[in-house]
C-alpha cells in the first residue's frame, strides 16, 4: 500500500522535503531568482507555464531522487499539471520515489496580535478530495507569527490543528506550519509560547492520529526536541525562513531529528540559462549539502 510505504519513507527516510510550492504571489520572485524577468510572460497562465517548467527540470534532474529527497511540496497548479505526460504527483512517486505533498492555504489574513492566520478556505474539502484522488500523500498550510503574543500564537495553533483535522478526515497527512519570522527581536520568546501550544495540541490529538510540523529554525539548538520526540508527531521539518542555504544548513545540522523543507535555499544558484550539465551540477551540490545537514542530527 503506497500510503504505508510513503509514511515509512517520511518517518525513516534519510533525506529532506523539497518545497516546490511557490504560489501566485511569490512566483515572479522565484522566476527572477531563476533568471527569468517579469516581461517574459504575457499573462498568469504563461507565468505558471514557466514556473512549472522550472519545477519539472528540478524533478527530472538525476540529483532529485528519493534516496535524499524523501518528499516534495507542490503548488495546486503543479499538482494539476503533468511531467512527460504523467500527472506530477504520480511522476514524483513512480519515477523518483519522492512523496508528494500539496500546499493548501490561500495566503494570510491581516495581522492580529502580532500574528497572521490563514485566509478562509471554503473550498478546502473539494481540494482535499481532488488531492487524495491525484495521489497526494499530505498537505502543508502556513501561518505567520511576528510577535511573542500568547493570544495570537494560540489562535494560530488552534487554526492549524483545526485544518489539520480536516485534512486527516480525507486520509491525508497534514504538515502544520506556524512560521516564526526569523528577524523579530522576541523570536526566542515566541518559540517558547509556540512550543507549549504545539505540545498541548499534540497531546489532544485522538489516539492513532499524527501530524507533521514545519517550523522556523530555532534560536536555541534542539529547542524543539520535545516535539521531535512526541509520539503523535510523524516528523518535524524546518523552513529556511530567509537564511542563506549555507546558514540554514549550519543551524539545521545542530538540531537533532529535524530535516529540511527548503524552497528558496534549494533553488539558490539555479538558472534557466544554465546547460543541463551546469544545472544538474548546481542542483547536486544543493541537494548534497541540504541532505547532509538533514541527517547530521
Amino acid at each position: 500500500m503506497a500510503n504505508a510505504e510513503m509514511t515509512k519513507q517520511i518517518a525513516e527516510g534519510q533525506g529532506f522535503i523539497a518545497a516546490l510550492d511557490q504560489s501566485g504571489g511569490s512566483t515572479p520572485k522565484a522566476l527572477k531568482q531563476y533568471g527569468i524577468e517579469e516581461g517574459a510572460w504575457s499573462d498568469e497562465s504563461g507565468m505558471f507555464d514557466l514556473i512549472h517548467a522550472m519545477r519539472a527540470r528540478i524533478i527530472k534532474s538525476p540529483a532529485f531522487a528519493g534516496e535524499r529527497v524523501v518528499g516534495a511540496i507542490l503548488f495546486e497548479q503543479t499538482m494539476d499539471r503533468e511531467i512527460d505526460g504523467i500527472p506530477t504527483a504520480t511522476y514524483l512517486w513512480d519515477k523518483r520515489h519522492v512523496v508528494p505533498f500539496l500546499k493548501i492555504d490561500k495566503g494570510l489574513d491581516a495581522e492580529v496580535n502580532g500574528c497572521q492566520l490563514m485566509k478562509p478556505m471554503p473550498e478546502l474539502d473539494a481540494l482535499l478530495a481532488r488531492a487524495a484522488k491525484a495521489g497526494i500523500y499530505g498537505t502543508k498550510e502556513r501561518s505567520v507569527i511576528s510577535a511573542a503574543n500568547e493570544a495570537g500564537i494560540q489562535a494560530v495553533v488552534d487554526q492549524q490543528f483545526a485544518i489539520g483535522a480536516q485534512v486527516t478526515a480525507h486520509g491525508l497527512m497534514p504538515i502544520l506550519e506556524p512560521e516564526v519570522t526569523i528577524s523579530i527581536a522576541d523570536k526566542a520568546e515566541a518559540e517558547a509560547i509556540l512550543r507549549t501550544a504545539l505540545l498541548k495540541g499534540l497531546d489532544a490529538l485522538p489516539e492513532g492520529q499524527k501530524v507533521m510540523l514545519k517550523l522556523s529554525l530555532p534560536t536555541v539548538d534542539n529547542f524543539y526536541a520535545p516535539l521531535v520526540d512526541h509520539p503523535k508527531c510523524l516528523k518535524v521539518v524546518a523552513l529556511s525562513g530567509g537564511h542563506s542555504r549555507e546558514a540554514a544548513n549550519a543551524i539545521l545540522a545542530r538540531n537533532r531529528g529535524i530535516i529540511a523543507s527548503f524552497s528558496r535555499a534549494l533553488s539558490e544558484g539555479l538558472s534557466a540559462q544554465q546547460s543541463d550539465a551546469e544545472f544538474d551540477g548546481m542542483l547536486e551540490g544543493a541537494i548534497a549539502s541540504i541532505h547532509a545537514a538533514s541527517v547530521a542530527g
